[in-house]
Order: C-alpha cells, then sequence, then structure tokens
C-alpha cells in the first residue's frame, strides 16, 4: 500500500465549490448548501487499508458532530475503471451499512478533488463557518499495523476548537494514507 501524505493546503483558503451527486440518494450535493455552517470535506474510498482502519471511529465522530452543527461530506475521487471496489453501487452500500450520517458523494471528473488539492485517502478539510481553510491534517496517530489506539484526537480537537469559535492549533501533521487513484491523464501537476 502506497504512504501519500496530504498536500498540506494554505490555511485561510476558501472552499472550492462542489456540486457532486450522493450514490445512495441520487441526490445533488453542493457546497452552497452548507453556507454560515462549519464544513468537513473528507477525501475516503471503500477499499482503502488507513480508511478501512478508522472507519469505525471516524462514523462516529463525524456523526456526534454533525449533530452538533458540523457540516460533513465525505468524497470519492478514485479512479473506478481501475477500482470497482469504490464504484458508486459500492458507495451506497458502504454509506448505508456503516451508518454514515453525512452525505458520500461521487467525484467521478476527479476536477473537485484537485481543487481542493487532495492527496489521499483519508484526506481531511476543516472550514470554519465562513468557509476558509482551518484544519488539513490527520484524523490521529493510529495507521494499520503500528498498535496506536484510533481515538481521532487531532481532528476531533481542530472540530472541538471551530465549533467553540476558536481557531485549531497552527502545528498541523499531515494526513498519511493511499494516495488518490487518478485516471490517466489526471494526476495533479
Amino acid at each position: 500500500m502506497a504512504r501519500t501524505p496530504s498536500t498540506m493546503r494554505a490555511l485561510g483558503s476558501a472552499a472550492p465549490d462542489f456540486s457532486l451527486p450522493e450514490p445512495l440518494s441520487g441526490r445533488l450535493v453542493q457546497r452552497s448548501g452548507f453556507s454560515g455552517q462549519p464544513l468537513l470535506v473528507l477525501y475516503t474510498c471503500n477499499h482503502c487499508p488507513f480508511v478501512l482502519h478508522i472507519l469505525d471511529e471516524l462514523v462516529r465522530l463525524l456523526n456526534h458532530y454533525q449533530a452538533q452543527g458540523l457540516a460533513v461530506v465525505a468524497i470519492n475521487a478514485n479512479d473506478v475503471t481501475r477500482y470497482p471496489d469504490d464504484a458508486p453501487d459500492q458507495m451506497a452500500q458502504l454509506a448505508q451499512r456503516s451508518g454514515f450520517a453525512f452525505p458520500y458523494l461521487y467525484d467521478e471528473t476527479q476536477a473537485v478533488a484537485q481543487a481542493y488539492q487532495a492527496a489521499c485517502t483519508p484526506d481531511f478539510f476543516l472550514y470554519d463557518a465562513a468557509h476558509r481553510l482551518v484544519y488539513r491534517g490527520q484524523f490521529d496517530d493510529a495507521r494499520p499495523g503500528n498498535g496506536v489506539p484510533v481515538t481521532g484526537q487531532d481532528l476531533r480537537a481542530a472540530i472541538e476548537a471551530v465549533l467553540a469559535g476558536r481557531a485549531p492549533v497552527a502545528e498541523q501533521r499531515p494526513s498519511l494514507g493511499c494516495n488518490i487513484k487518478w485516471k490517466p491523464g489526471h494526476e495533479p501537476q
């Protein structure tokens, strides 16, 4: 499995717009639908061992904070031709089976992933209520096989700060995971 770090997009960057389908419901979800709310954009997929390692705690944490006013969207941008486990029908099954209370969106063109400078799964982008980037970093120190408990402590602290109207800590550690499976010719420059 490839170990790819997040790009650590510049703090203060505006959240790029998106309008993406949610395979589970068939509806289109737009960033503008979360205006005035803190927003977490998570790049993920169905098959990555780094995602699967944290999935249960990740869903618990995101469902909890969504109920407290955090808007959450998960986005899959992988090339489903080469990675059929990440196809929209499989995404809908994972969202339902895992109890996602947030939309799991499909970025077929990969244009939204490129706009966010997403690099890996999982890759987290936390925006304040004005949709300015305040956190991009890891869930916690847990990785497959390293024996560190999955707690979500880094992301949890950032979300709690944003919900309390404070800035998260400035020192943020990159997420680490599988690289996004880019379609031929779509790799970021």
